[in-house]
């Protein structure tokens, strides 16, 4: 299979993975900074019981090593905010802000990679932005609060995306994530007494918190978040970007159905969703017909 056909495919599994991500936020009772504590220190310790992580770490050298670590700091306030978002909104809410995405990675991108600005690129990544002010026009006033936090976590996962995809090169992408998560665990612990409610955020998770944050560990951030890593070396950042922005359909469409957030969903909400895919779809096309041209 082509190397990028592939990748959009594993691209696109990872997709769905993540549109469990919100829900699950939803579902585990604990605060956003504990959340995310348990999901880092579950993955990275993981990782760590991978010996091929060890072999790797070796080949990677100490200023890229740095670099990742920076890398996943910025990927643990991403995923702080993102949660912040859940709690103080809902699960559609945050994952409709992370549409927002692909207009900042088409301004990020070059000047991160060096790469020249594409126009189209641009455009696409501007037209999301009214679908996404369609399909959250219609929240109550008690989750602006939760919108605007969602706002600074796309921002922050276009930064991510645009990072990786300029340092991540032929290093191996478990050893990268084990650095990146662990990084952005050693973060957490430091700044956790400050940003978790009460200062507690070192809170023991009951039965059933455990096991969904296993399942949020395991399925929804080893897998896909590995398997990402490898796509960026065949996808430019923002072609990966507006594949990711499909997360938020998936998510707002499960949690439709197993969370009843219908009633915040009105007739903007799917002309908003008609403007997202439009983004997605129009850019896979323009894409084809620049690759034809160029043949």
């Amino acid at each position: 299979m082509n190397p990028k056909r592939r990748a959009l495919i594993e691209l696109h599994i990872c997709v769905v993975l993540w549109g469990f991500t919100a829900i699950l936020g939803k579902l585990i009772t604990l605060s956003a900074t504990a959340l995310v504590w348990w999901r880092m220190l579950l993955v990275t310790l993981a990782l760590a019981c991978v010996p091929r992580v060890w072999r790797a770490l070796r080949e990677i050298p100490p200023r890229l090593a740095w670099i990742f670590a920076g890398i996943g700091c910025v990927v643990a306030v991403h995923w702080l905010t993102f949660y912040a978002s859940v709690k103080l909104a809902n699960a559609s809410v945050a994952a409709t802000c992370m549409g927002l995405a692909p207009a900042v990675t088409a301004l990020l991108e070059p000047a991160i990679s060096g790469t020249r600005l594409e126009r189209h690129n641009l455009l696409l990544g501007i037209l999301v932005i009214p679908g996404v002010a369609l399909v959250v026009g219609g929240i109550p006033g008690s989750m602006h609060a939760g919108f605007w936090v969602g706002v600074v976590s796309a921002v922050l996962a276009a930064l991510f995306i645009a990072l990786n995809q300029r340092f991540l090169g032929e290093h191996d992408a478990l050893a990268v994530t084990w650095i990146e998560l662990g990084a952005g665990f050693v973060l957490l612990s430091a700044i956790g007494p400050f940003t978790a409610p009460d200062g507690q955020f070192l809170v023991l998770p009951g039965v059933q918190d455990a096991a969904w944050l296993l399942v949020l560990a395991v399925f929804c951030t080893v897998i896909p978040y590995v398997l990402s890593l490898a796509t960026l070396r065949h996808l430019s950042a923002f072609t990966a970007q507006l594949a990711i922005n499909l997360e938020p359909l998936y998510a707002i469409s499960i949690a439709v159905l197993f969370l009843g957030e219908a009633r915040d969903l009105d007739g903007a909400f799917f002309l908003g969703v008609v403007i997202l895919l439009s983004a997605v779809f129009g850019h896979g096309w323009l894409q084809i017909r620049i690759a034809r041209r160029t043949q």
